[in-house]
């Protein structure tokens, strides 16, 4: 239980497919632990989640041969402690847009001396209550740090952030990314895909996993083919919506029967 396999398949160069989850809720998550997918997202940025829905779904994927990956909502201390404490082995952190914010992720998720993580791990599921043997020793070693790059600047920087020790992913943000260079709502621009693909090459030429989420099959299995490792498919928002429509429109476009009312006998 305390090997992060997802760490480790990186390390690997095997590419893990992922889905986002959004709707907050551990009881959807362990429906979706069972599908197959090798990691699942658990958006704290932009889906309604806290510190305790977020252990909840931890808990619900744990018996799954699925990984858990954990974004909280923004690149700070206080919180990413919580998540580690509360057992999420894999961050993607959000908005890193300076070697120095890649930085201050690696310290965050790092005990003393080579970071600033608090010591808490008797009141931590990470170390089962201290139950895993010399946790604060080992934990560093199977925290697996992703930094979300998503904007210009952040782009400009992609080399500077990606020799920063500790860092061991890249995750692209389309959507952010396409926004910031004008063109939002449109991540599939020809100038966005060039800056995707090219960082994608950068990414794996400085040793590190590419990442990024895209519901388009044809884009998503483009950047595997370009060497992208772990690549997120879809979202559970998403599929249940689109799902739901169409279900809902296959039915109520049909033509309205006609009744025929019958005259009273009285």
């Amino acid at each position: 239980m305390f090997t992060n396999l997802f760490k480790q398949a990186l390390s690997a160069r095997e590419p893990q497919i992922g889905l986002w989850l959004g709707l907050a809720d551990s009881y959807s998550a362990e429906l979706l632990a069972g599908a197959g997918f090798h990691w699942l997202l658990i958006d704290g940025e932009h889906a309604p989640n806290d510190v305790r829905s977020i252990l909840t779904q931890l808990q619900a994927i744990a018996p799954y041969n699925t990984q858990a990956v954990v974004r909280p909502p923004w690149n700070d201390a206080v919180i990413i402690k919580q998540l580690l404490d509360i057992g999420a082995q894999t961050l993607l952190v959000p908005m890193v847009q300076t070697a120095e914010d890649a930085r201050a992720a690696v310290r965050a998720c790092r005990y003393p001396p080579n970071g600033v993580r608090g010591v808490g791990s008797a009141l931590a599921r990470a170390s089962r209550w201290n139950r895993v043997a010399d946790y604060i020793h080992r934990a560093d070693e199977q925290i697996c740090l992703l930094v979300q790059v998503e904007t210009r600047q952040g782009m400009e920087n992609l080399d500077a952030i990606l020799a920063v020790e500790g860092v061991d992913g890249v995750f692209i943000g389309p959507a952010d990314l396409s926004a910031d260079m004008g063109y939002a709502g449109n991540p599939s621009h020809p100038e966005v895909q060039a800056v995707i693909e090219a960082a994608i090459a950068s990414i794996l030429a400085a040793g590190k996993a590419p990442g990024i989420l895209m519901s388009n099959e044809d884009l998503a299995k483009r950047y595997l083919e370009l060497g992208a490792l772990f690549v997120a498919v879809g979202v559970d928002a998403t599929l249940l919506a689109r799902s739901a429509e169409a279900l809902a429109a296959r039915f109520t476009t049909l033509p309205t029967p006609t009744v025929h009312s019958e005259k009273s006998a009285y």
